[in-house]
């Protein structure tokens, strides 16, 4: 196990993120995209952040198992149901289209790089890791779910 895997929340990761691009935004204004073109999407994007984010928060709430992103061994039920159907992670798919919509908020094109590097940070020291740890609490029935659905969509 690396040192980082599991250690920062990622609703923490996501605000170091979201205060880097309005730093970026800032400070470093050079627009690499006609980001006013893009704004139409910051709303879509929240609504399907959130969509995904609160059924997704209820299926853990309802299956009695831990959404402790730091003790993901601590499971003690595989949600499959729902959005996790569509999704192996959609409360971090979730945490990204906000990022994004923040982003295009912004209207920044330099603070494109922060949704992928969250996205890159997530998968690297926290999906991963949980992934492991799942599969070696669930074994095959994890192994199945993840033959079937996507990791991020």
């Amino acid at each position: 196990m690396n040192a980082m895997e599991l250690k920062i929340p990622p609703p923490l990761v996501w605000l170091v993120c979201a205060a880097a691009a309005w730093l970026s935004a800032h400070y470093l204004p050079a627009r690499a995209l006609d980001m006013a073109a893009l704004r139409w999407l910051v709303w879509p994007l929240l609504l399907c952040g959130v969509l995904l984010a609160l059924p997704a928060l209820a299926l853990f709430v309802r299956a009695r198992t831990t959404m402790h992103p730091r003790a993901p061994e601590r499971s003690s039920r595989l949600v499959t149901g729902g959005v996790y159907r569509f999704s192996r992670n959609p409360m971090y798919l979730a945490l990204a289209l906000l990022l994004l919509a923040w982003v295009l908020w912004l209207g920044n094109g330099v603070g494109l790089v922060w949704p992928a590097l969250f996205a890159a940070y997530l998968t690297h020291f926290q999906i991963v890791p949980e992934e492991r740890a799942l599969a070696a609490k669930f074994g095959q029935e994890y192994a199945q779910y993840c033959r079937r659905v996507r990791r991020w969509f």
